[in-house]
């Protein structure tokens, strides 16, 4: 559900062009999707650029989303997953994830784990990643398929007041949004070199999505 309302809204918002490396065995092959983190619009346009690959993830988003009744509702019913950071249930959302792929489905995670505190709309490169997206490697055995997206800071960014406005004039702004999907990635056991090669594959994907998006 939440897949099909993005891919819905967001073309509404701005103008999303999608690129991918993907075959077509490595897009029905279950896979971590690891996204590059800037806005609060970005899980939407990312999701609603899986959706034109017919992929609709799993995703693994902060616990707070679940109370919020209506949002609450479609992420339930969609089987994502919550993440309870900073707390001893931190850890199911891994085992929720890896459940999930299991289970057939792409699982979608946030690899920075956060939002930057920069307030200005340019495009920066993905900051450190946390551990999550190489221990749910190691413990699915899935590989790591690297999403980056350019472009949803132009939707909202900044102060409270200028992320409202940035979503109402959107749609008269109709910015430029591209995601780059990248080639699947087999990340090492040990942890920080899987984390510093989900970076790498992600960044790489970022550049590209931002190229694209600044030549159209």
């Amino acid at each position: 559900m939440l897949s099909r309302i993005a891919a819905a809204v967001v073309p509404v918002l701005g103008q999303l062009t999608v690129s991918s490396d993907l075959s077509e065995e490595t897009v029905s092959a279950p896979g971590i999707l690891v996204a590059n983190h800037t806005s609060l619009a970005d899980p939407g346009v990312v999701l609603a650029a899986l959706r034109r690959m017919e992929i609709e993830p799993v995703v693994l988003a902060t616990a707070g989303l679940w109370r919020i009744p209506l949002l609450a509702q479609l992420l339930k019913s969609g089987g994502h997953v919550p993440v309870h950071r900073r707390t001893v249930r931190a850890a199911d959302a891994l085992e929720g994830a890896a459940a999930a792929l299991a289970a057939g489905r792409h699982v979608l995670i946030y690899g920075e784990g956060r939002l930057p505190s920069r307030r200005d709309a340019a495009e920066a490169a993905p900051e450190a990643f946390r551990s999550g997206p190489a221990r749910l490697a190691a413990l699915s055995g899935a590989c790591v398929i690297p999403v980056g997206q350019a472009g949803s800071r132009r939707l909202t960014s900044g102060s409270p007041v200028k992320q409202v406005a940035g979503f109402l004039t959107a749609p008269v702004r109709r910015p430029r949004l591209h995601v780059h999907v990248g080639a699947p990635v087999r990340l090492s056991a040990e942890v920080r070199a899987g984390s510093e090669a989900a970076h790498r594959a992600v960044t790489a994907a970022w550049r590209t999505a931002a190229q694209l998006a600044a030549i159209r």
